[in-house]
């Protein structure tokens, strides 16, 4: 009895030790965008500032017609190489040249979304959050940081529509040791304004995440149409077995 209850009371300590694993930072809910111009313009999104050092090896161009594309328009807008509309989404950026410039190979975006989900908030979450907490840093190799992911490899590639921001910290008492402080953090502040407002910023990379979430299982409004109709079905012959089993024992009663 004793080892159950210490079983249970480790059970429902383990999301806020996952949370603080990661760093402790809130992840803020991101905004549900599944219509088809969202996902629109989150794949351009996609495709004009991640697809250049990010791959995502398990998706085909012409897999955008699901989202109301033609190829005419895949191939005008969306293909800016010899790529086929039939070609994988991959990227020219050498692996080597890559961990040179950045010290770590970029990876794969193909299921990003569903790979950072945790007990913390779910992969949307915390791709919504960690591209819009970018600020500006000095003392990192590309120039800045990330509150989501400290001393991150990757670099702002949305900062002109973002702006330029630096995160302010406070000296506070740290609440774990007497007498020691901590950096605390309490705001950003804009250095240089970008070419969309926060509002508009925010939107375009709801947008986005709204995508990689999309592009990470394509058929998932399929699979719930499906299952909807199969529980539908399931509901109905349960019903009818309900029924006749009750019709056959009556006259055995």
């Amino acid at each position: 009895m004793k080892l159950a209850k210490k079983l249970i009371a480790v059970l429902a300590l383990l999301p806020g030790l996952a949370f603080a694993a990661e760093g402790g930072f809130p992840l803020e809910p991101a905004p549900q965008r599944s219509d088809l111009s969202s996902l629109q313009n989150g794949a351009k999104l996609f495709i004009n500032h991640c697809l250049n050092c990010h791959s995502a090896s398990s998706m085909r161009y012409n897999r955008l017609r699901d989202l109301g594309l033609s190829e005419e328009q895949i191939k005008n807008n969306l293909l800016f190489s010899q790529d086929k509309v039939g070609g994988m989404m991959t990227t020219a950026m050498r692996p080597d040249d890559a961990k040179a410039w950045f010290g770590a190979v970029p990876p794969d975006l193909s299921v990003i979304a569903r790979a950072k989900s945790s007990p913390a908030g779910s992969g949307a979450d915390y791709l919504y959050t960690y591209l819009r907490t970018f600020y500006k840093d000095d003392n990192r190799p590309t120039g800045w940081n990330n509150m989501v992911l400290p001393n991150v490899a990757m670099p702002h590639v949305m900062w002109q529509q973002q702006g330029v921001r630096q995160a302010k910290f406070q000296e506070v008492a740290d609440p774990h040791e007497q007498g020691k402080t901590v950096h605390k953090f309490v705001g950003f502040e804009t250095v240089t304004p970008g070419t969309m407002s926060p509002q508009e910023f925010d939107t375009a990379t709801a947008d986005l995440v709204a995508y990689l979430s999309w592009m990470a299982e394509p058929a998932q409004d399929q699979r719930k149409k499906l299952g909807v109709i199969v529980l539908l079905f399931l509901s109905i012959f349960a019903f009818l077995a309900w029924r006749l089993n009750e019709s056959y024992w009556k006259e055995v009663k």
